[in-house]
């Protein structure tokens, strides 16, 4: 049998809310608050947005970060409680996952390397639609591609805006990366592709200087962009933590039958 694992240092971050807030502050009075640097977990309250910068910040520190709901989004949160944490840490259910590696070369020659863990967006920056053309692997998989944009989602983003823009939804496990089009005008009915997590994506900037695009990986963004190369990490590995039975896994396949 397993011994379940001790996290007996916890730091806290929590967003700007109040709800956040008072909560740090009940927590803290009860189980202390560390350091980063010298906790065994990282506790996060908040939103998916303070999870994701989270989540960010720690991401080659190889500490466990588990999020509790005191924000507006909180599909990767727990439900908050400040009833027998170091209980619920110790049960809590490990996920692993990879971000994306964003390396985007700008109309001056620039590169912009970012790391994504929900997904790397490219946008039009102008009225006008963006063309792009998509290569996979390094082999052309379409010339072009005219649209208001297109993203690279990992199977922990594809809930987020990768669905909005009709991408499918990937199980947490899943060793695939959704290549999802935002709102395409040409090919009309093409509605992206399933990739293998190993893919190396390039998309090119056609008639940047009349059609400029950006491309944001979650929230780092680069403008002017001629280039982009998207590819898995799996140098990096970050650890989230859900209660049984709250799985991200469960989540995601729960959200695929609407509930």
């Amino acid at each position: 049998m397993t011994t379940p694992q001790r996290y007996d240092r916890i730091a806290f971050v929590a967003s700007p809310g109040a709800e956040a807030q008072q909560a740090l502050t009940e927590l803290t009075r009860v189980y202390g608050n560390h350091a980063p640097d010298d906790a065994d977990v990282v506790v996060a309250l908040g939103g998916d947005g303070l999870m994701l910068q989270t989540l960010h910040r720690h991401m080659r520190s190889g500490k466990p970060i588990y999020g509790m709901h005191r924000g507006t989004v909180g599909f990767l949160m727990n439900e908050f409680s400040t009833h027998d944490l170091h209980a619920r840490l110790a049960a809590a259910r490990d996920t692993e996952i990879n971000p994306l590696l964003m390396r985007a070369t700008d109309v001056h020659g620039k590169a912009h390397v970012h790391h994504a863990i929900n997904e790397v967006s490219l946008f039009r920056q102008s009225h006008q639609a963006a063309r792009l053309r998509i290569l996979i692997d390094e082999h052309e998989r379409m010339p072009e591609l005219v649209a208001d944009g297109i993203m690279v989602a990992t199977p922990a983003g594809s809930t987020a805006y990768n669905l909005s823009a009709q991408g499918p939804i990937l199980p947490i496990n899943a060793a695939l990366l959704a290549l999802t089009p935002i709102s395409a005008f040409r090919p009309r009915r093409w509605r992206g592709a399933l990739l293998p997590n190993s893919a190396f994506v390039v998309i090119e900037v056609l008639e940047g200087e009349k059609r400029p695009v950006a491309a944001v990986a979650d929230h780092d963004e680069a403008r002017d962009v001629r280039r982009v190369e998207v590819i898995s990490d799996r140098t990096i590995s970050m650890r989230m933590l859900f209660d049984p039975g709250h799985s991200l896994e469960e989540r995601i396949l729960r959200e695929q039958f609407g509930y």
